[in-house]
């Protein structure tokens, strides 16, 4: 087996058969991390010790016939946000440099209790707030597909390591494309689930125990390199949890078997008024030609008659209330409850109007940004799209609108641009869907071409 690039499921396979210990699956990793991890810093915490004792205690587990859970001994890094025992999470954020949790968020509690070995933790923007992972404390990461580029933001570090090989799977979080541009410019799927359908408690680090004022739009999904993984994390981590009130108590069904002949699917090779690459319209169209010479029902989309501006605007706008009350001190004139409820209000009625449009469709297909991998830059800096300048806060329009509605959406990798770098398309469902979503990228794998190891990994 290639143990660094082989599946979450082929590696927990491989282990629970005996064809390798949780040992030799670290250690395989391990080694990757050592090779590449300089050129690309991706991973910026390593626990080798605690890595090897958590291995060694899976291996002994297994020759005592213990019952072994479904990541049992397959070793995986986290982004650092996620509060992890005994491990720093400092969002690139100097004040949180020394932060350590008293205790692992319900996310890290179910992947370990599901027998996975956590390795370290990967870099992210400075307090995730940037689509280019780069902050004081680690630096920035690099694209392994071309180091003179970004491997996007905010779980850069979490697509880069997936794409090189130094970590099986990967649980980012997602305000605003931040799990689904990243895997897109590194070549990986991602995904970002239903609102409220995964906890975000523990989500972020938390020293001075302030009141969670991230609530909407925020998710937390799993990032893999094929979409069988996606399916197998999403089981573990979602659900109630017994710390996010939240959550809503909607089982997570088995990722069904799909035939392309029974889908309707819509496409969009842009939408009106956002940017975008040639050669990502072109692959959205391109994927639709062949989604349709397999037997789909395939039209161009007419999309609901929403200003997708102004709910980018109004996302933005929510976000700022969020974090306006998690201050220290709050502003001198804080923002009236009234303009909160009219926020939420016009929320709600594109929420509406996305769920009649994915009543008639399976799924809806387009980009996940305007561009591929673009080169290090200062944050706002105009970015090239063909041959004009667009603005750099453009960059996850696409997938924020999905992050205004709540609904799930993923990023699926195609064919490469002229540069070699990887295309990633985006395909979006009903909400509460994730499983049928998932099943329809699986159908579309075999069509828009999966992921692909980059040269020299």
């Amino acid at each position: 087996m290639d143990l660094v690039f082989s599946s979450t499921t082929e590696l927990a396979a491989a282990i629970r058969d005996r064809r390798i210990s949780a040992v030799e699956a670290l250690d395989a990793h391990l080694a990757q991390i050592d090779r590449h991890n300089r050129a690309i810093n991706a991973v910026v915490t390593l626990d080798r010790e605690g890595a090897r004792q958590r291995a060694e205690k899976a291996d002994e587990a297994q020759a005592r016939g213990d019952a072994l859970g479904p990541l049992h001994g397959v070793p995986f890094t986290l982004k650092d946000t996620h509060e992890t025992l005994g491990m720093k999470a400092t969002v690139g954020f100097p004040p949180f440099a020394d932060y350590i949790a008293r205790e692992d968020s319900p996310i890290v509690a179910r992947l370990k209790a599901a027998g996975g070995v956590l390795v370290g933790k990967t870099n992210v923007a400075t307090m995730l707030g940037d689509w280019q992972s780069d902050n004081p404390l680690f630096g920035r990461t690099n694209n392994p597909w071309d180091l003179s580029r970004t491997a996007g933001g905010s779980s850069g570090g979490a697509a880069a390591a997936l794409c090189a090989g130094m970590t099986s799977f990967e649980v980012g979080t997602d305000m605003q494309d931040s799990i689904r541009l990243p895997a897109a410019f590194c070549g990986v799927y991602g995904l970002k689930p239903t609102e409220h359908r995964v906890s975000l408690a523990g989500a972020f680090p938390d020293p001075g125990g302030v009141p969670r004022g991230v609530r909407l739009m925020s998710c937390i999904g799993p990032l893999a390199r094929n979409v069988e993984d996606l399916a197998l994390i999403l089981a573990i981590i979602a659900g109630p949890d017994g710390r996010d009130a939240e959550l809503a108590p909607v089982p997570v069904e088995s990722m069904p078997e799909l035939d392309l002949k029974t889908l309707r699917i819509v496409f969009a090779p842009a939408f009106p008024g956002f940017p975008v690459a040639s050669e990502i319209r072109a692959a959205v169209e391109n994927l639709a030609r062949e989604l349709q010479s397999a037997g789909a029902v395939v039209e161009e989309a007419r999309l609901p008659t929403l200003d997708l501006h102004d709910d980018l605007t109004q996302g933005g706008a929510l976000i700022g209330m969020m974090l306006e009350a998690t201050q220290p001190e709050p502003p001198e004139e804080p923002t009236p409850v009234s303009r909160w409820f009219e926020a939420l209000g016009r929320r709600d009625r594109s929420i509406l109007a996305w769920e009649r449009f994915f009543q008639e469709w399976d799924a809806l297909l387009c980009p996940v940004a305007m561009t591929t991998a673009f080169p290090h830059c200062e944050p706002g800096t105009p970015i090239k799209v063909d041959d004009s300048e667009q603005s750099y806060w453009m960059l996850p329009a696409y997938g924020a609108v999905f992050n205004y509605s709540g609904h799930p959406a993923l990023s699926l990798p195609c064919p490469q641009d002229r540069d070699g770098l990887p295309i990633g398309l985006q395909l979006v469902g009903r909400r509460w869907s994730e499983s049928r979503l998932l099943g329809i990228a699986r159908a579309i794998a075999p069509l828009s071409g999966g992921f692909r190891r980059p040269p020299g990994y």
